[in-house]
């Protein structure tokens, strides 16, 4: 996040986030959330309403909502407050995690109910290589649960990928940019190595020495998504110019 962007321009970029979510077949029909911290306003966040498809979504539809998930501004749809409770608790102990992203795709819960994680099968997945973190799982996340927070946030460190076991995915960002960057490469990386392990055939990693250095490559990109953001963008503007209103 830049903090001259106004609010509306931050409005437009999650909504832009949740469209895209929607046209790359990511999302839970009306479940789990993106969320971005508003600067210079304290614990105040935008969040997607609670009933709207994500390909409903526009900049206007979106709510702030306080780090409890109550919203700070009139509004005629519900908020599901124990669905904001992951994010709260990143959001809240990690400065840098502007934008906190969380799907339950086939892919991503496929991996997230192996032992191993994502493996370095492929140079997409070796950019996560020694990246994502874990958090066990514990049931469905509910706002009374203090001390899960405070497992999640632990067990994400200074990552910016957690796996939440026999759950799904979460990357977090300091731009909305940089936050959907990591999790269609994830989502990518999950479902190159479903559709590897479904050959059958041994697989092959790379040694430690190339994935080491095909990481290090990965890690000094200064882009990090930005190119790709500008690009998605002006694809919204063409084909859904009403996620904007």
């Amino acid at each position: 996040m830049t903090t001259h962007q106004t609010e509306q321009e931050l409005r437009e970029d999650l909504a832009a986030a949740y469209r895209l979510m929607a046209h790359f077949n990511m999302t839970d029909l009306v479940y789990t959330h993106l969320s971005l911290r508003l600067p210079n306003a304290g614990h105040r966040y935008l969040v997607n309403p609670y009933g709207l498809l994500f390909e409903e979504i526009t900049a206007s539809s979106l709510v702030i909502v306080d780090a409890d998930g109550i919203p700070q501004q009139e509004t005629s749809w519900a908020i599901n407050p124990a669905g904001f409770v992951i994010h709260s608790a990143i959001h809240a102990n990690r400065p840098d995690a502007a934008c906190v992203m969380h799907t339950h795709t086939v892919p991503g819960m496929v991996i997230a109910a192996q032992d191993r994680g994502i493996l370095p099968l492929n140079q997409i997945n070796i950019e996560f290589y020694g990246a994502v973190a874990f958090h066990a799982y514990e049931g469905i996340a509910a706002d009374d649960n203090l001390s899960e927070r405070e497992r999640l946030v632990r067990d994400l460190g200074s990552r910016n990928a957690i796996i939440l076991q026999n759950h799904g995915l979460l990357t977090v960002g300091s731009t909305v940019a940089q936050a959907f960057y990591r999790m269609y490469y994830m989502e990518q990386a999950c479902k190159i190595q479903i559709a590897a392990q479904s050959t059958g055939v041994p697989l092959h990693i790379p040694s430690e020495e190339k994935i080491l250095r095909t990481k290090s490559q990965f890690d000094t990109d200064p882009d990090q998504g930005q190119m790709i953001w500008k690009a998605l963008r002006r694809k919204l503007d063409r084909e859904q110019p009403d996620y904007k209103k």
